[in-house]
């Protein structure tokens, strides 16, 4: 059974999908003030730069540069990760509050590798049944790569057809990067498909 080994290269700047386990829920964006303070949070202890985010209703594309000596991205997800939970299942705690419950068991694998398994909660971790337990990540090569994802962080929730034209996203750092004048404010936000570079 091969090993996944995360690089470690200091300073990096590195492009992240992270995925809730049930996919098709709507729980990142109905519950981004938790999603936000788990963020900010994390950045004051683990400081990191935001390039680009995007929050979408069950999965978070973002790029990251790192503090220059500073390798550890997993640990920066992990607090994310633990933060926003612990903060969800406090707020289910609260007398009169009454969302969607939370689920409490991982979803059935449907695809890939371990296809028709079900994992189970691992409790010695505390584990909570809202992430998926890894993450994808890609370091950045340079500029052309590092524009082209930001490109794909803009347009996702076009891509994903939850609206027309990027700026329409509220959950999303187009809107700073417009006001920064990185990104055009008639920018539809369609990429060719599968490719990162072009803008349509």
């Amino acid at each position: 059974m091969s090993r996944y080994i995360r690089p470690k290269l200091p300073g990096a700047c590195v492009f992240f999908t992270v995925n809730l386990a049930e996919r098709g829920r709507w729980l990142l964006v109905d519950e981004i003030v938790h999603l936000r303070a788990a963020v900010r949070a994390t950045r004051q202890e683990r400081p990191f730069e935001i390039d680009a985010w995007v929050v979408l209703p069950d999965h978070i594309h973002a790029v990251w540069s790192l503090p220059e000596g500073y390798a550890d991205f997993s640990t920066r997800w992990g607090a994310i990760k633990a933060r926003f939970t612990r903060s969800l299942n406090e707020a289910h705690r609260r007398p009169g509050f009454s969302p969607a419950p939370l689920p409490t068991e991982f979803p059935l694998i449907r695809a890939g590798r371990y296809a028709g398994l079900k994992p189970g909660l691992r409790q010695n971790k505390r584990e909570c049944a809202i992430w998926q337990r890894r993450f994808w990540e890609h370091h950045i090569r340079d500029a052309a790569d590092y524009h082209a994802h930001l490109r794909y962080c803009w347009a996702n929730p076009v891509r994903h057809g939850v609206v027309e034209r990027a700026l329409d996203w509220p959950y999303s750092s187009i809107h700073r990067d417009v006001d920064a004048g990185l990104v055009a404010p008639e920018w539809a936000g369609t990429v060719a498909e599968g490719n990162f570079g072009e803008a349509v």
